[in-house]
């Protein structure tokens, strides 16, 4: 679908408090985006498209606008789950209009197979698994939700339902959710590579480790952010971000000049890191204390000093208390637009799965 194509959805909801609804709605996505508001209506711009909101007699009136099938069928999805979310029990009926109605499928959910597995490091294994359609993963972000069916099951996928939210599958066909970088694309072969941090015994963990050829996996993406053109980089992160930092970094052109900072528990799991652009690395070693409970990375953020002149970039991602830390060093002490700037939480210590992308 070209690019300057504009897809439009539309809905009309009946409420006992439209305006209580609209109000919950934008107090929620002021976090997600850009919150316009006028009397008895809003406007919600955000990286997926824009949604009118207008109050009616006893109804809220919503129009969506996305530039492809995929935005638009995240916009409707989100809108439907709050919509439900914050009716506090009131019956929601939603009937959507416009473009790709009746979608039974989400779009950016594929079937994949598993090719092969190997240990890149003693903590790190590398999937690889066959696509139909690599080129799909190439762009809209770095990051897969991989969706792991329970072992010796037949796998249930998720749908849509009739007002666009997710239905998932439970019970014993519950999948196990984690989200992982995809390394590497090989359009060629139709592979795609994912870099695993083995630790504990975590869904994601046990999948790595016992992953076969012809184990089928399903992958919902690609998210979480694509890296603006810039000719000074900061990338810095820890292991779960190494496979990000290092396909950021094959991916930068000769002219581009970057500091790339990564924190890993010892030597044993430093990584060539390839690129065409004038790189200097720095390895950063726990030694023995636990991941997530030292502040080596942010310390050595604050040591960088960022260029004078020029459009510098900075990706982080980390734990999520050093994320925050970063997050805020970026925006306060150094004055860094949003726009130059992608913290992720990709973990929090003691929990599982957070993958924050942030801002």
């Amino acid at each position: 679908m070209p690019d300057d194509i504009t897809l439009h959805a539309s809905t009309r909801v009946a409420l006992t408090d439209p305006a209580g609804m609209l109000d919950r709605l934008c107090d929620h996505f002021v976090d997600h985006g850009t919150v316009t508001r006028e009397v008895g209506n809003a406007r919600l711009d955000g990286t997926f498209g824009a949604v009118q909101l207008t109050l009616e007699a006893n109804a809220l009136a919503i129009a969506v606008t996305s530039p492809s099938e995929s935005y638009l069928f995240v916009v409707k999805s989100s809108i439907a789950e709050h919509l439900v979310e914050f009716a506090d029990g009131e019956s929601i009926a939603l009937h959507w209009q416009g473009d790709a109605v009746g979608e039974t499928r989400i779009p950016y959910f594929r079937e994949v197979v598993v090719r092969g597995a190997r240990d890149i490091t003693p903590a790190m294994r590398r999937v690889t698994v066959a696509c139909d359609d690599p080129g799909h993963f190439t762009s809209g972000g770095l990051h897969v939700r991989v969706l792991i069916p329970p072992r010796g099951r037949e796998p249930v996928w998720p749908s849509v339902g009739p007002d666009s939210r997710v239905i998932w599958p439970d019970g014993e066909d519950a999948l196990a959710k984690r989200t992982y970088t995809i390394r590497a694309i090989d359009h060629a072969r139709g592979e795609l590579d994912i870099d695993v941090v083995l630790h504990d015994d975590s869904p994601g963990s046990l999948w790595a480790r016992e992953a076969k050829a012809g184990d089928r996996v399903g992958l919902l993406g690609p998210g979480g952010g694509d890296v603006i053109s810039a000719d000074w980089y900061l990338l810095c992160g820890d292991e779960t971000a190494l496979p990000a930092i290092a396909r950021i970094a094959e991916s930068l052109p000769s002219s581009a000049r970057a500091s790339i900072v990564i924190e890993v528990a010892d030597a044993a799991e430093r990584q060539e890191i390839a690129s065409d652009a004038s790189i200097q690395v720095t390895w950063l070693h726990r030694d023995g204390a636990p991941a997530g409970s030292t502040d080596l990375l942010p310390q050595a953020v604050r040591s960088i000093a960022l260029p004078e002149q020029g459009s510098p970039f900075v990706f982080a991602g980390c734990e999520q208390a050093a994320a925050r830390a970063i997050r805020k060093h970026l925006r306060g002490e150094r004055q860094l637009p949003k726009d130059r700037h992608l913290v992720a939480a990709y973990w929090r210590r003691g929990h599982a799965d957070v993958h924050d992308h942030g801002e």
